[in-house]
Formats: C-alpha cells, structure tokens, sequence
C-alpha cells in the first residue's frame, strides 16, 4: 500500500490567515489524527526490521519511530528563485541550505508529529490542547499545541520538523523524537 500524504486544505500561512480559518484548521487537525495514526502505522510497518512496530502511544514506542524516520528522510535541490525569495524574507544574512526537505518528508513530519502529540496526551494528563491567539508574532500563533509546559507550548509539527531537519543534516539521530520526548515530559507543570 501506498503512503498517502497528508494535504491539509488550508495555506498554512498562519499568520496570514483569519481566526476563523485558524479556527477551522484547529478542527481540521484534530479530525483527521486518528486517520494519520493509521496512515502512519501502516508505512513504518512496511519496512521489515519494523513490522511488528506497534502505534501504542506508549514513549517506548518513540524509539524504534525515531529509528524509523531517521531513514525516510529526504531532500531535493533547491531552485535559485526559492533560495532568493527566503533570503528576501530574512531579516539577517543566513546562508540558504540548497536543499530543502521532499513533501513526503513534510507530510512523515506531520504524522509523526501528530503521534507524538498523542503519546503526550496519552501519558500526561496535565496536558491539553490550545490555540494561541495572543500576538501574531508569536511562533506558534493559530496552531494546535500542547498546554501544560508551564509558560511555553509545545507545538508537535514545528517540534517534529525542526527534528526532521536535524536528521537531514545528520546533527540528529534516530533517538532524537524520544529525546524531544523526554526533554519536554520534564517541563510539565501543573
């Protein structure tokens, strides 16, 4: 079977979008968890040394994910308009990576964010889901995160795709999602 990557039907320009939109994404996302769980399930089990992987939601389970996507990561070349049209949206004089992760990498990211974000909930009950609305500027304003970290969310996609770039790079390692884990399990407060 075939991994069908996850499309969500909105711009993802959070900052751009209208609360009604953030909104609507908010439900989107929490809709279709249970759908990239077993979209998500399906694809690490197609790997042999993974098959008998179970999507338990238990932190254990985050060790051999992380193994696992540490091997579907993915890159392509990026074109000189899209390095030229990031630099113009940066306010400092960052070099451009001439890569940039494949949709497949993006979508596994998003899915595997979307798994970690329920071995939280799962395991943690003084966590619960928000929506930040405070200041645009925030990173993470209009998205789903998680609450219960004390001053600061945690937000599972973003979280996740900073993992994945990582991976890329090879400055992070298959344990890297139950590392991300831990860290954050440790700033839980009531």
């Amino acid at each position: 079977m075939t991994y069908e990557q996850i499309k969500p039907p909105f711009t993802l320009k959070f900052k751009e979008m209208s609360k009604k939109e953030l909104k609507d994404y908010f439900a989107w996302f929490q809709s279709v968890i249970p759908q990239r769980y077993e979209e998500l399930t399906r694809e690490v089990q197609q790997l042999p040394q993974f098959a008998d992987w179970q999507s338990d939601g238990s932190p254990a389970s985050l060790d051999a994910l992380g193994e696992w996507f540490a091997l579907q990561v993915e890159v392509q070349p990026r074109t000189a308009e899209e390095v030229a049209e990031i630099e113009s949206r940066s306010e400092f004089a960052i070099g451009i990576s001439g890569e940039e992760l494949t949709s497949r990498t993006f979508s596994l990211a998003m899915d595997v964010g979307m798994y970690l974000s329920q071995v939280f909930l799962k395991n943690n009950p003084l966590l619960r889901w928000d929506q930040p609305f405070g200041n645009r500027k925030f990173v993470d304003y209009g998205q789903p995160v998680l609450a219960g970290f004390g001053p600061v969310p945690f937000n599972p996609v973003r979280m996740t795709v900073t993992l994945v770039y990582g991976l890329a790079s090879k400055k992070e390692g298959g344990r890297g999602l139950a590392e991300l884990y831990l860290i954050w399990t440790k700033l839980i407060r009531p």
